[in-house]
């Protein structure tokens, strides 16, 4: 009997300290962020090096990885298809990135935005093209960080659920958990 007594008091505080992190923070799965990317992202842009290269590159796939790999950033990785019009005539190459960032929350928005993305690594195919992609790299990376500091990742939503509302009114910041961002209510 003295048992059963025990493990119910102790499920009862189980379910009581789950409820008390339901209403001190908001947390956001990286499937949730990864969704959100896949709806929201349109990552479209014209670039080139005046009178040599101009590629319209379409990026796609974007997958989040939150914390797993360097401790309070994003990894993320996608895919970029790339037309590509130079002196040797039309060519369309892929490239796989992957890139870094750090999100941050504006409280004002609602929203998180990957600030100060990086682009890390590239893959390149054909690998006939590497020469000539990597130089538009840079470019590409200036203008990917432009975009995600100006377009958020993720938008918590007024009309949501409950927590996601509590989350929008009274959050003090967002921390970075491997595969999750928790927005806390207090300090």
């Amino acid at each position: 009997m003295k048992k059963v007594f025990l493990s119910l008091i102790v499920l009862t505080s189980a379910i009581l300290l789950s409820a008390c992190d339901q209403l001190t923070q908001y947390t956001i799965s990286e499937q949730e962020i990864n969704q959100a990317l896949q709806k929201q992202q349109h990552y479209e842009k014209q670039l080139g090096i005046a009178g040599l290269v101009d590629a319209h590159i379409t990026l796609s796939d974007l997958n989040a990885a939150i914390g797993r790999e360097e401790p309070n950033k994003i990894t993320l990785t996608g895919q970029a298809d790339v037309n590509i019009s130079s002196l040797f005539g039309p060519q369309q190459a892929q490239l796989t990135l992957k890139m870094k960032a750090q999100p941050a929350y504006n409280q004002q928005e609602g929203a998180i935005y990957l600030r100060d993305l990086e682009i890390v690594d590239v893959q390149v195919q054909p690998e006939k093209m590497d020469s000539i992609l990597k130089a538009l790299i840079p470019y590409l990376n200036r203008s990917l960080k432009e975009y995600f500091n100006q377009k958020p990742a993720y938008v918590l939503s007024s009309d949501g659920s409950e927590a996601e509302s509590l989350a929008k009114r009274f959050a003090k910041g967002l921390e970075v958990k491997p595969g999750e961002l928790i927005i806390p209510f207090t300090n």
